[in-house]
């Protein structure tokens, strides 16, 4: 649990703070996000754009942000993780889906067939979906969920469950749900999707270690949680990297880069 001053006493776990996400021009994909979410560019610079709502105290789990990473290679796959949007009514989803056309997004076609929701695609290509309502996300902020294409929801459920402070409302067979303890911001959603992952993942998920908390001990014990969860599933993938989060200009928190694979999962 967390103090009125934010720390955390208890047991170790780490924060989702942001998304990551690959693009050739960064500042352009992250203006482009800024204004789908009705959200500023927090920073900018060399190959960075930081997306997060106006005013927002940083890394509140109200809301996970979004940092564009500038990459030179261009996207050539569907993406294993994107973003869900939510929306109030019918003709909310129609205004949102018109508005993201005219910022730039485009149709996609991933295979959706007949389907209740819009799907499309930023202007690099990345996908997501404009959600009919869903009055599971009504309280979600614009961003409904946070979705990642996985081969065993249920290694991703114990995975994710134990790495980070988020609890755990749903887990089948071909879908598992997560959300912030605190009960507010979007979900964290893994689709048993067929497929496997053949180049390197444009999105990413970010985590943080609370203050006080040591950076490489939360690595080694990502590392750990991998490795069990891994052991005892039929599908024993480890090609999903959840990142420590890198600092966040002008903001101070501080933090190198460090990965740790998650089980099974091709996409986050």
């Amino acid at each position: 649990m967390r103090t009125q001053t934010g720390l955390r006493v208890g047991g170790m776990a780490l924060r989702l703070v942001q998304i990551a996400m690959d693009a050739r021009d960064d500042s352009a994909v992250g203006r482009f996000w800024a204004a789908a979410l009705g959200w500023g560019v927090s920073s900018e610079g060399p190959g960075v754009t930081s997306v997060e709502p106006v005013g927002f105290g940083y890394p509140d789990p109200a809301a996970v942000c979004i940092d564009v990473l500038a990459v030179p290679e261009p996207k050539t796959v569907k993406n294993r993780v994107h973003l869900d949007l939510a929306t109030t009514s019918a003709a909310h989803q129609a205004d949102l889906a018109a508005r993201l056309q005219d910022l730039g997004a485009a149709p996609a076609d991933v295979g959706q067939g007949d389907v209740p929701w819009t799907v499309l695609a930023d202007p690099e290509g990345n996908e997501f979906c404009v959600l009919e309502p869903r009055p599971v996300y009504r309280d979600t902020g614009p961003i409904a969920a946070v979705t990642v294409d996985c081969a065993d929801p249920r290694a991703m459920a114990r995975f994710w469950g134990q790495a980070m402070d988020w609890t755990l409302h749903k887990v089948t067979g071909d879908h598992a749900v997560l959300r912030s303890a605190e009960g507010v911001g979007p979900y964290l959603e893994f689709l048993r999707t067929p497929g496997i992952k053949t180049v390197k993942n444009r999105v990413h998920l970010d985590l943080r270690p609370y203050p006080g908390d040591d950076q490489a001990a939360e690595v080694a014990r990502l590392r750990a949680l991998g490795r069990r969860a891994t052991s005892s599933t039929s599908s024993p993938r480890a090609d999903a990297k959840p990142m420590l989060a890198r600092q966040r200009r002008p903001k101070g928190f501080g933090g190198a880069q460090a990965s740790a694979a998650s089980p099974t999962c091709t996409g986050a």
